[in-house]
């Protein structure tokens, strides 16, 4: 994004364990029961861009605390091991299990900074697409309905809930935008994932500069390409003033422009979502470093546990490890931003379109 913004996301994926069968009873709906041998461990960190002394103190208007969207937003930032005193600037996130935990749906947004011109709070239409996606992500499957097999057939025609795929959830989140009262204009990038915990399939739709990449055996497997209309311009989504003429000719991307993905997450794999704020400071090979790093300082402990047989020990390993992993990465992308003197991927690819840059690029 020209657009400010960088939220790392890490989703340390796919534990696999035995599965459980479904239970005999009939008329009874017990979809936990059905087999999940996927688990997925999440860990979010976030670090807004700090103010410019140089600059004018950017005027916010953030949703009433009492609101549906303020009440969503002060949750997420209050999830647990959340950075203290760190605000999250103009990109926002969500996590969300789906209908009956049949998966997670999760997704990063970039809020275009260049609205604070016009006098809106960019913020505002990041938050909003997190949020709108999250309401609907949660009541829907990452893949087809689960229907307990010991049900008569009729039975089964009854399963509630549908499909939702991320460029679905991607659409109608957009819708509940534009529709969204309180948001009058914005713009931001949007990247949004589903795993599925009964497949392990992961698939994702991405708008603009945001992405994921995908970890396997310390090595990178798969890369998300940004989206740009031309260099540090990248594909957004956006709520144009109609009252103003001067956006009557602008170029609106939509959901339907998203790249999107679909592949198989074995056990072990990481993923990390992120807006560009990370991927403009921070090499792939780094966060795979880093990743490396923080797996080999709690191997020790899962193995202890592993012998003594304490599972729900190793299950709370294992999210701290994913959480230690996304703090660890956001604080390397603060110290990089900073950095002049250190070759960042943002100045190797302004480079390459002719153009002079030095160093990190500051970013939330």
């Amino acid at each position: 994004m020209n657009t400010s913004s960088a939220l790392p996301f890490v989703k340390s994926a796919a534990r696999a364990s035995p599965p459980a069968y479904p239970s005999a009873l009939r008329n009874v709906r017990n979809y936990s029961s059905l087999p999940r041998p996927y688990r997925f461990h999440v860990g979010a960190s976030w670090a807004g861009k700090p103010h410019d002394p140089r600059g004018p103190r950017v005027k916010t208007s953030p949703f009433p605390a009492d609101s549906p969207i303020g009440k969503w937003r002060d949750t997420i930032l209050s999830r647990p091991n959340a950075p203290a005193g760190t605000h999250i600037g103009e990109d926002f996130f969500y996590v969300q299990d789906m209908r009956e935990k049949s998966g997670v749906s999760l997704g990063v947004a970039d809020g275009v900074g260049g609205w604070t011109e016009s006098g809106v709070d960019p913020s505002l239409f990041s938050q909003a697409l997190m949020y709108h996606a999250h309401r609907y992500s949660k009541v829907a499957w990452p893949g087809e309905p689960e229907v307990d097999p010991t049900q008569e057939y009729e039975e089964r025609e009854q399963v509630e809930g549908w499909e939702l795929t991320p460029l679905e959830c991607l659409e109608s989140a957009y819708g509940g935008v534009l529709r969204e009262r309180n948001v009058l204009a914005g713009s931001s990038t949007a990247c949004v994932l589903t795993l599925n915990a009964s497949n392990g399939v992961l698939r994702a739709a991405n708008l603009g500069d945001s992405g994921f990449l995908v970890i396997r055996a310390s090595a990178v497997i798969y890369t998300q390409r940004s989206q740009t209309h031309f260099f540090n311009c990248p594909k957004q989504l956006s709520k144009l003033p109609t009252s103003e003429k001067r956006f009557s000719r602008a170029c609106v991307d939509h959901p339907s422009d998203a790249d999107l993905c679909e592949m198989k997450l074995r056990h072990g794999d990481i993923v990390i979502a992120y807006t560009d704020g990370l991927s403009d400071n921070v090499f792939p090979a780094e966060m795979v470093t880093i990743c490396s790093m923080v797996a080999r300082q709690s191997q020790m402990t899962k193995r202890t546990l592993t012998s003594t047989g304490e599972q729900e020990s190793i299950e709370a390993v294992e999210d701290t490890e994913a959480q230690a992993m996304a703090e660890r990465i956001v604080e390397y992308a603060r110290m990089c931003m900073h950095n002049r003197k250190r070759v960042s991927p943002f100045e190797r690819a302004a480079a390459r379109e002719g153009m002079y840059f030095r160093g990190g690029k500051v970013d939330e």
